[in-house]
């Protein structure tokens, strides 16, 4: 969607940026919530639903990098040299955004995962038998005074694996960065 209002831009992109902007307004965890509460508790439908609330900044930094690539002399010169426009998107425009979708996604890997986790610690995500962190979590809460370490091992695995991205995310964005320093 953001790639589309990006390159068309006018009224696409002013259409698809105000839905997206609609959609911003909602506070995304009652929207989550509600959606949980009301359709059930399904794995399924939990994906779904962070799926529906994660996208809306992808689509912002995809069309502002969309914007910035329109407006390069490459682009000039591939319209001058005749190429369509789905030809241009496909062949330099997707290439040139997808080290930065790439960057943005392992760096949102980390907070949808807390997101389920959290979901999950209050009951309205996975259920038992199925298990996440946010379940054995919990289920360590309710048992901290006699046996800690149902609650510390997953909180330490949790909170390893959110370091772990969140690294891998920040080192991806280095290395993809076509404006680092390579000396």
């Amino acid at each position: 969607m953001g790639h589309k209002a990006g390159y068309v831009g006018g009224l696409t992109d002013s259409i698809m940026m105000r839905i997206v902007d609609i959609l911003y307004a909602l506070p995304f965890m009652i929207f989550i919530i509600l959606l949980m509460v009301v359709f059930g508790r399904s794995l399924l439908l939990l994906f779904l639903a962070i799926g529906l609330v994660e996208w809306l900044t992808m689509a912002r930094i995809v069309r502002t990098q969309v914007l910035t690539i329109r407006k390069q002399e490459f682009i000039s010169a591939a319209i001058v040299s005749g190429l369509s426009h789905w030809q241009i998107i496909r062949r330099h425009v997707i290439p040139n955004v997808l080290g930065p979708v790439i960057v943005y996604i392992t760096l949102t890997v980390p907070s949808v995962m807390l997101l389920e986790a959290f979901l999950s610690f209050l009951g309205l995500g996975i259920q038992p038998p199925q298990s996440s962190w946010g379940v054995l979590i919990s289920d360590g809460v309710k048992t901290m005074e006699e046996y800690p370490w149902l609650l510390i091992y997953p909180g330490i695995a949790l909170s390893l694996t959110l370091f772990a991205l969140n690294f891998l995310g920040d080192g991806l964005r280095d290395a993809l960065d076509p404006r680092a320093n390579r000396d």
